[in-house]
């Protein structure tokens, strides 16, 4: 270890040292106070106040093995094994995809509707962030997580579980020809996989190296491949009048909203993220 003495202080200045290069003085600041909440649940008033404070050996270690870590690429919110999502804690693995800002976005976008959803499907559901925080906020719908994952519908389970909400979960492939999708829905929601193959390289170390490419990633050759089917299917499980929501990569929502046009959805509209981009895509059956 490279540290001058086993203060706080000096742990906090190793991680601005270590990791600004990597992600900016700011970035690296707030994960040193992240890692030193998570390890021992001081904020930064108290952070602050502690800076001359000796750690133990097992203390220092608490600290300095997430920098390890996080010096590889690794996202912080699985070396922390959580992440905020909608006002919810939720815990996050390798196993599934770290919820994103444009998400909480599209739920946004749901919730200020101000309709009522008797019947809810989350397809892809990862964490279960999309139908965990559709039910924290519509309490009275029944929300139904599917996943083909079954180690993602397991820390699902285990948000819906820790956060005391009656979500039930099914394990799925939607691209099975067999595929149904449950009756009587309201609203079915997806994030689905769209990023092309051919943009692997583009993406952050972080992602591209640590996150599930099953979550993220779709042929070069049929980019909208899960829009199409999850549209078809829905068609046959949505009741009249019921929604579905997308989003989508931002160069193919466009093409999205043509898709679900063509296999006879009524009111579409493609929607701007807040960086304004095409990013959401809501239709009626």
């Amino acid at each position: 270890m490279r540290i001058a003495n086993n203060t706080v202080g000096s742990l906090y200045e190793l991680y601005h040292t270590e990791l600004s290069p990597l992600f900016g003085a700011s970035e690296a600041r707030a994960m040193a106070r992240a890692v030193f909440q998570g390890a021992f649940g001081w904020d930064m008033i108290e952070l602050d106040a502690r800076r001359s404070a000796a750690l133990s050996e097992s203390e220092v270690l608490k600290v300095y093995t997430p920098l390890a870590r996080l010096r590889t690429g690794e996202p912080l919110q699985y070396i922390l094994g959580r992440t905020w999502f909608m006002g919810m804690e939720l815990a996050v693995a390798p196993g599934v995809l770290i919820p994103r800002p444009e998400t909480e976005e599209m739920v946004d976008l749901i919730l200020r509707t101000g309709r009522s959803f008797g019947r809810i499907v989350d397809i892809g559901t990862g964490s279960g962030c999309i139908a965990l925080a559709l039910k924290k906020h519509l309490p009275a719908s029944t929300v139904i997580g599917l996943d083909v994952s079954t180690e993602a519908l397991t820390i699902a389970r285990g948000n819906g579980e820790r956060l005391g909400m009656d979500v039930e979960w099914m394990e799925q492939d939607v691209l099975r020809p067999a595929s149904k999708l449950p009756s009587d829905l309201d609203l079915v929601v997806s994030n689905p996989p769209y990023i092309p193959a051919m943009e692997k390289g583009t993406l952050e170390r972080h992602v591209r190296e640590h996150e599930p490419h099953l979550a993220l990633f779709v042929a070069d050759d049929d980019p909208l491949l899960f829009y199409r089917v999850i549209a078809q299917q829905a068609m046959g499980s949505l009741v009249a009048g019921g929604e579905i929501r997308f989003e989508a990569h931002h160069r193919h929502a466009g093409e999205v909203g043509q898709l679900l046009r063509a296999l006879g959805y009524h009111h579409v509209n493609v929607l701007r993220d807040l960086s304004g981009s095409e990013r959401f895509i809501h239709a009626t059956r």
